[in-house]
């Protein structure tokens, strides 16, 4: 088990890293930090193998900390057709 650290992002939305409580970002190398920009603690959560995570691989997340000192989730990828939609949007005209 790991006591994990969570890190929002404040320049790329739904970016976070994920990191051993007791390292805190210590061991996240410079120019990834430069990258992520600003850190914001979201929160501190035990990690093992059986824990469910939104949209990481728990063991991927566990094995990465415990390889490199550091999981980066990056945000979810956008939807093509989202942007199609707003391409496609008539200008209101209010400006």
């Amino acid at each position: 088990m790991i006591i994990c650290s969570v890190y929002l992002s404040l320049r790329k939305d739904e970016m976070y890293l994920y990191v051993d409580k007791r390292d805190q970002l210590n061991k996240v190398p410079e120019a990834l930090m430069e990258m992520f920009g600003a850190a914001k603690h979201v929160m501190d959560i035990p990690l093992t193998a059986d824990r469910k995570l939104a949209r990481v691989d728990t063991e991927k997340v566990i094995s990465e900390i415990q390889e490199k000192g550091f999981y980066l989730q990056m945000p979810p990828p956008k939807d093509d057709y989202m942007l199609d939609l707003h391409k496609d949007r008539p200008e209101s005209g209010v400006r």
